[in-house]
C-alpha cells in the first residue's frame, strides 16, 4: 500500500479530524483574503486593510460550521449562508465568508440527490447574490457580486459530479457482485443438473440389469432339473449381464472420481474386529497404544460398525500426528445397554507446535492445521444419531469421545458433551 493509499484509509477513518483540518484551511484562506482590497485610492490595486471584528467573527463562526458539515449538512449550510448574508450586506470593504457557504453547499450537493442539489443551490446562489446586490454597500453590478454567483455554482455542481461518481462506481461495483453471484448459481445449478443424470443413469443401468438377472435367474431355477442345458444357458445370461451391469457402474461411477484417486478397496469392510490390527499398526510406527474393550454382546450394526472403528482410526492418526514423539494413546470401547462408547485419550504435548496435542478447535472447526478429521468425525457420528465430544485434557493432551446408538433412530442427544 503505497503513502497515499494509506493516508486516504486514515482519513477516512476519522472523518471528524478531516472536517476539522478542513475547517482550519478554509479560516486561513478567508483571513487571508481579508487583509488585501482590491480596490485602492488609485484603481484597481492590491494593498493591504486591517479586517474588521465583525468580519473575523463572521469568518470564524462560518469555519466552525463546517466541522460538523458531514452530521447536518443542511443546518451548516443555512449557518454558513447566514454568516455570508451579514458580511455581505455590512461589510466594507468586504470579507471572502462566502468561502465556507461554497463547501458547506458542496457537502449538501455530493450528499444528496440531484433535484435537491438544483434546489438548494439556486436558493442559495439567489438569496447570496441577490442580498449583497440590493442591501450591500457595492453597487449591484460590483464582481464580487457577480463573483457569489459564480462560486457558489460552482460548489453545487461539483458536489454533484461527485455524488454521480460515487453512484457510478457503486453501480459498477453492485453489478460485479451480482455477476458474481449469476455465477456461482449457475455452477450449482449445472452440478445440480450432473448429479440429476448421473442418477438416471445409475437407476437405468441397477434397473434394467437387476431385472435381467432376476428373470433369467427365475428361468435357471424352473428349469434346472429338467432342462439342464437350458438353465446353463439362463445363468450365462446372468453372468453377462451382471458382468455388463458392472462394467456400466465403473464407467458411471468414474465420472465422478478425481485423477488421483485411489482404486476401489477389495478388502472386507473394516469394523471393530480389526481393532487390534489397527492399533499394532500404530504401535509399530513408534506409537504406544493401549486398547481396553467391555463391548461383548450381539454383533454391532455394520454402519456403528465402521463408524466406530473410522472414529478410533482417525483420532490415533491425529495423536501420531500432533501429540508428540513420546505420545501414549489409550483407546476405550464399552457396551452400555443400546449404546457404545469409543473414547481415546493421549498426553501428548504438542512438541510440533500445537498447544493442546494439535488436535484443532474442540471439534468446532475442521482442526489438524487445516485438515478434516474432527469434521468427519463428527458427520459420520452425527448420521448414525450419536453425540462426538473433543477438546483438550486438563493437564495435557486430547480426548476424544463418541457415543453411537446401537438401534437405528435412537438418539443420545441427552448425552450431549
Amino acid at each position: 500500500m503505497s503513502t497515499l493509499q494509506r493516508a486516504r484509509c486514515r482519513l477516512r477513518a476519522h472523518p471528524f479530524a478531516l472536517d476539522a483540518a478542513l475547517a482550519a484551511g478554509v479560516l486561513v484562506c478567508m483571513v487571508a483574503g481579508s487583509f488585501v482590497d482590491p480596490h485602492g485610492p488609485h484603481g484597481v490595486t492590491w494593498e493591504l486593510r486591517t479586517p474588521d471584528p465583525l468580519s473575523l467573527t463572521l469568518m470564524t463562526l462560518g469555519a466552525a460550521a463546517l466541522v460538523l458539515r458531514r452530521r447536518a449538512p443542511r443546518t451548516v449550510l443555512a449557518l454558513t449562508g447566514a454568516a455570508s448574508v451579514a458580511e455581505s450586506v455590512t461589510g466594507d470593504p468586504r470579507a471572502p465568508v462566502a468561502m465556507c457557504v461554497v463547501v458547506a453547499l458542496y457537502t449538501v450537493a455530493s450528499t444528496t440527490d440531484r433535484p435537491t442539489t438544483w434546489r438548494v443551490g439556486l436558493l442559495t446562489m439567489t438569496v447570496l447574490t441577490g442580498a449583497a446586490m440590493i442591501a450591500g454597500p457595492l453597487p449591484w453590478y460590483a464582481q464580487e457580486n457577480l463573483g457569489l454567483f459564480a462560486w457558489t455554482g460552482i460548489g453545487a455542481t461539483a458536489g454533484d459530479a461527485v455524488r454521480s461518481h460515487r453512484a457510478f462506481v457503486q453501480a459498477i461495483r453492485e453489478r460485479a457482485e451480482r455477476a458474481e453471484r449469476t455465477r456461482e448459481e449457475e455452477a450449482r445449478r449445472r452440478v445440480a443438473e450432473e448429479r440429476l443424470r448421473i442418477a438416471r443413469d445409475l437407476h437405468d443401468v441397477v434397473a434394467h440389469h437387476i431385472a435381467l438377472v432376476n428373470v433369467q435367474a427365475g428361468v435357471a431355477a424352473h428349469v434346472m432339473d429338467k432342462r439342464p442345458d437350458q438353465a446353463k444357458e439362463a445363468l450365462a445370461h446372468v453372468r453377462e449381464a451382471s458382468r455388463s451391469a458392472l462394467g456400466e457402474l465403473r464407467a458411471t461411477v468414474g465420472l465422478l472420481r478425481q485423477s488421483d484417486d485411489p482404486e476401489a478397496p477389495t478388502e472386507p469392510t473394516s469394523g471393530l474386529d480389526r481393532l487390534d490390527e489397527l492399533a499394532g499398526t500404530f504401535r509399530s510406527a513408534g506409537l504406544r497404544v493401549l486398547v481396553a474393550r467391555e463391548d461383548q454382546g450381539p454383533a454391532l450394526p455394520a454402519a456403528v460398525d465402521l463408524a466406530a472403528y473410522r472414529v478410533i482410526q482417525e483420532a490415533l492418526t491425529n495423536v501420531q500426528k500432533h501429540a508428540g514423539g513420546e505420545a501414549k494413546a489409550e483407546v476405550s470401547v464399552v457396551r452400555v445397554g443400546p449404546r457404545i462408547e469409543i473414547t481415546v485419550l493421549d498426553d501428548g504435548t504438542g512438541d510440533d507446535g500445537h498447544g493442546d496435542g494439535g488436535h484443532g478447535d474442540g471439534g468446532q472447526g475442521d482442526g489438524h492445521g487445516g485438515g478434516h478429521g474432527l469434521l468427519g468425525m463428527r458427520e459420520r457420528v452425527t448420521a448414525l444419531r450419536g453425540t462426538l465430544t473433543t477438546g483438550p485434557r486438563f493437564g495435557g493432551g486430547f480426548r476424544v469421545h463418541a457415543i453411537l446408538p446401537l438401534e437405528p433412530g435412537t438418539s443420545t442427544a441427552q448425552d450431549g458433551p
